[in-house]
This record gives C-alpha cells, structure tokens and sequence, in this order.
C-alpha cells in the first residue's frame, strides 16, 4: 500500500487525469455493451400471429388483423433512408406520428395467459357497459348517437387528429399469450351467444410473451380512436372508462395525444390494501421508492404505475408502442417514459393558431375502483426483485443509447 501511494505521488498530475478518464471511458463502453446483451429485445412476429378468429353466425373463421403499426413501419423506414441518402425518389414523411384513421370509437384489449376460470366475468362486464356507451355499429346516424351513458366529450382548445364525432362502435382483442386451458374456448363461446361477430376478435400468440408483449402486440392491432388495455381478470371496474376517457380528453395536446391511467393510489390505507400481506405492502412501498429514483420526473410523480387499466388516444399510440421493448411487468413504465419523453407538438388555439409547443405525452391519473381477485400470476418477492432490476436496466438502456426512438 506504501508503494503504491508513493508512486502515485510521483506520478505527474497530467497522467493521473488521463488514466482516471480512460478509466470512465471503459467503464462507460463496458456497461454499454452489458446492457447491449442483458437489455430485453422484443421477439419478432410470427406469421400466425397476425392472424385472428372470430365468430360467424355459421361458426368461426380465421382473417387476417389489421395492422396500422406495419404501415406507421414503412413509413417510417422510407422517412430515415431519405433522411439518410437524401433519395428525393423517396417520399418525406415529416410526422413520424401519424397513423391510420380509426375504424371504431373504442378498442379494448384484453392480454390472456390461461385465463377461462377469470375472462367471463369480466367479458360480461366489459361488453355491457360497451354496448350501452358505444354501441355496436360504427357509423350510425350522428343525430341518433345520443344515448344515455354515453360519454360526453367536453369542449377543448382546437387540436389536430380530433376524433370523429360521428364515429361509434367498438372492437375487444383477446390477445392469448400462448394459454394452455380453455381460454380461447371460453371467449368464443361468449362471443358466440353474445352475437359479437367480427366485434370479439381473439389473436393467439405461439409462445408466451409476458403480460408486456401481448399487450404491445394488442395495441398493434387496435382500431379504435381510443384504445384500452384492461387485466382479464377484471379486478378494476369497467365503467370506470369513462373517467378515463374523460381524463383523457383534458390533457390532450395540440395533436390530441393524450394517456389516462387507473389508478389504486387513493386506496392506500383502504380495506382492500390493508388486507393485503405486510411482505407485499412493504415491497409495494419498496418499488415505489425504486421508482421513484430511477424514472424521470412526471413518470416518478405517478403513485400507481401498475394498474392494468390504461387508455390511450390513437395519435399517442404511434410515439409509444413501435418502441416498446419491456415483455414482463415492467412494460408499464416503459410506455409511462415514452409518454414522457414523446417529442414536443404544436399548442393550437381556439382559433387554430400556433400559440407554443408542448413537450411529451401528458398522463392523466384517474381514481378507479378496485378490488382483490384471486388467482393472480404474480410471485409477489420473485417478481418484485425481477422488476427492480428490470427498471435499472430499462433506464439505464435509455439513457445511454441501447434503445432509442429511431429504427436504424
């Protein structure tokens, strides 16, 4: 130790600085490639998996699933090559948000992993409060689209890509995460005696993704000018999508993207939670404070990140979803961060002039009711150290360059 301190002593200033830089260099450049092989990499998609079935009044058929994400793809790979090249063959898409028109008013997607003792319920739920909101025709008389639980869409600053008020109607994605019970079973047969013909669509995934990727693959697929995804388990009350609608509406940018989230945070201290057991308590609070420290500043302010009931406007969908990487259950930070970190649009006025530019994805934090449902996946200490470090990772790969938003 002696020599060691009386050789650097000896040794110029100069030299001590440069071997302390390249020090944090190859520090910085080996965790870099460590996250290059540890970072979660999305699957690619199978070929059956763009696929979907459906039931018909003779019985079921199998039809292909409408993707707006494979068109916002090549878009987007035209919009970087001529970027790239400076090809003025190639078209130039500036708005690398833009997506297709929706079909329907509202889009639910349900992920599935061996679910058939807890879909129905919340099938029966789900649709019912649908059918009374939404209706099931897409296009109705715009006079007559007026019906009592309705929800109302409430007045707001002009905004780009405002969704159509005519527009009606609703599909459910049944995204089925390679299940080996009866789940797709259950689903169709409700499909089937509810008369939802090409309304219940159920999309199987060949292997298990996790909760994350099938509900990124769901989000996919959706139609919707809004879209939902909501646990089969049906521990959050249905009808609370209206409040998220709502919720949704007053944070709406100037090119009306927008994010509202369930949220159990006002049930702290509440039977519900109190019942819960001290380990899972105290872990929840755990994460919470992880969270916390690692996420950026709108998504930490978030008390309840894990609530599977989160809405979603269309234009949103295009700056969270094509970025996803998260499969397990940290996927809802990660579209919380990608909400945030979505690039700045133009503020409109009344009158429709530019009047600022408001930076990310606002996310409105909506209180829903809840409840405890039994049967849940979750290894409550296994799963919570598996999230801890899956957000240490997930921000660590953002911040320095492992995931970005560009393809190439």
């Amino acid at each position: 130790m002696d020599q060691f301190v009386s050789t650097l002593r000896d040794t110029p200033p100069h030299t001590i600085f440069a071997v302390f830089v390249a020090l944090i260099v190859f520090a910085f450049y080996s965790l870099y490639a460590v996250l290059h092989l540890i970072a979660p990499k999305p699957r690619q998609v199978l070929p059956s998996e763009k696929t979907y079935i459906t039931t018909t009044p003779t019985g079921t058929a199998t039809r292909q699933l409408p993707c707006w994400h494979d068109r916002w793809l090549a878009d987007r790979h035209a919009s970087e090559a001529r970027t790239r090249n400076d090809d003025p063959t190639l078209p130039d898409i500036a708005d690398t948000g833009s997506i297709e028109p929706a079909e329907v008013r509202m889009s639910v997607v349900f992920p599935a992993y061996n679910e058939e003792d807890r879909i129905l319920p919340t099938l029966k739920e789900a649709v019912e409060y649908l059918d009374a909101t939404f209706g099931r025709e897409t296009h109705p008389n715009p006079h007559a689209f007026h019906k009592p639980h309705q929800v109302p869409a409430p007045a707001r600053r002009h905004v780009k890509n405002a969704p159509r008020e005519d527009l009606s109607g609703y599909e459910i994605l049944v995204v089925n995460d390679g299940s080996r019970d009866r789940t797709v079973e259950v689903a169709l047969d409700f499909a089937r005696e509810h008369g939802l013909h090409d309304i219940l669509r159920v999309v199987t995934l060949e292997k298990n993704r996790g909760k994350g990727g099938g509900v990124t693959h769901g989000l996919r697929h959706v139609r919707g000018e809004y879209a939902l995804f909501a646990d089969a388990d049906g521990a959050s009350k249905f009808s609370d999508l209206g409040k998220l609608v709502e919720g949704c509406e007053e944070v709406v940018d100037g090119s009306h993207r927008g994010v509202a989230i369930g949220s159990r945070g006002h049930l702290v201290g509440s039977e519900a939670v109190v019942k819960r057991s001290a380990l899972r308590n105290f872990l929840m609070r755990s994460f919470h404070l992880v969270l916390t420290i690692l996420t950026p500043p709108a998504t930490s302010r978030i008390r309840d990140t894990q609530c599977g009931f989160k809405l979603f406007s269309r234009a949103a969908l295009p700056h969270i979803v094509p970025y996803m990487h998260a499969e397990g259950w940290i996927f809802d930070i990660e579209m919380l961060m990608l909400a945030e970190s979505a690039p700045a649009v133009p503020v409109l006025g009344h009158d429709g002039a530019v009047i600022g530019s408001s930076p990310g994805i606002k996310v409105a934090e909506v209180p829903i009711d809840w409840h405890e449902v039994g049967g849940s996946k979750l290894n409550v200490i296994q799963d919570s150290v598996k999230m801890a470090i899956g957000l240490a990772v997930l921000r660590a790969s953002w911040m320095m360059g492992v995931y970005r938003r560009r393809l190439t």
